[in-house]
């Protein structure tokens, strides 16, 4: 497996939960909305939400990442108060009662404000932290964030996805991005990347960022990836959502030899065994 280069054994401190990514491990999906691609509806109620939750620890997740507004391709935003009112209540009792860090998969600094104040240990931010206030919000915290890229918004990135050099650009996003977080008092030490498969990517875009990961690597930050169950998978498989297990397995594999730490995913167990086996291959003397 590819890793940073010239640097100590990773680790991220999530408020006092620490996850340890001498190989890769999993940040499990638990989405409280009604419209996410995958899951959406499944636990939007709190004791189900719960239930998932302590399942996924139980599967050997090492994060779990609340969502309350989805980010699927067409998908509409919500306010600042129905994010609040659906992850609010589930993050204060996992980050009180739960071993794992919890992760805020939010772009609003207001909700970032209060998910961190009841406990969230890491910000996973799809637009990269810049809404206004975004950067300051996260600042003030000595926690994780994750930045991912995407062109476009959630409602138009599938549109029409353009790139000179899908690679270089999205290279140079993350230069910007990490400046902008040095400036605004974010130690590069505390940041992730996500180069954002499906968001705002055509089908070839998709699979030559996966096939090129390890090139993400020179920016000396730990990488994350989602392509759990994404359509990426659905089309070169033909299978609808809840058929994408296998596709997601081996592009997470694929991820995880070049190097990506964290593997977001829907299916925990599954994909927590993948990641044992690619780590004891690559360990192999």
């Amino acid at each position: 497996m590819v890793q940073l280069s010239n640097t100590e054994p990773v680790e991220l401190n999530c408020a006092g939960k620490r996850v340890n990514l001498d190989c890769s491990v999993v940040m499990g999906v638990l989405n409280i909305t009604p419209d996410s691609f995958s899951d959406g509806g499944s636990y939007s109620n709190l004791a189900k939400a719960l239930e998932r939750a302590e399942e996924m620890v139980n599967e050997g997740a090492a994060l779990i990442d609340v969502g309350g507004e989805s980010t699927r391709p067409g998908a509409k935003s919500v306010s600042v108060q129905q994010e609040l009112d659906r992850i609010i209540p589930l993050i204060e009792i996992l980050a009180r009662d739960f071993p794992v860090p919890i992760s805020v998969d939010t772009s609003k600094p207001a909700v970032m404000r209060e998910a961190l104040q009841v406990g969230a240990g890491m910000i996973n931010d799809v637009r990269a932290l810049q809404e206004p206030q975004a950067l300051e919000v996260v600042s003030k915290y000595p926690i994780p964030v994750c930045l991912m890229h995407m062109q476009g918004t959630p409602a138009t990135m599938q549109n029409s996805p353009h790139y000179k050099d899908v690679i270089s650009e999205i290279k140079e996003f993350f230069e910007n991005r990490l400046a902008a977080c040095e400036t605004a008092g974010i130690e590069q030490n505390r940041i992730v990347i996500d180069p954002g498969f499906g968001f705002g990517k055509t089908l070839a875009q998709n699979f030559l960022l996966l096939k090129k990961l390890h090139l993400f690597h020179s920016l000396g930050v730990p990488i994350l990836v989602g392509v759990s169950r994404k359509s990426m998978i659905g089309k070169v498989l033909d299978v609808p959502v809840g058929e994408r297990l296998f596709g997601s397995l081996a592009a997470a594999v694929i991820a995880a030899w070049q190097g990506a730490y964290i593997i977001r995913a829907h299916d925990v167990k599954a994909t927590v065994q993948a990641l044992k086996m690619c780590d004891a291959i690559a360990k192999a003397t």
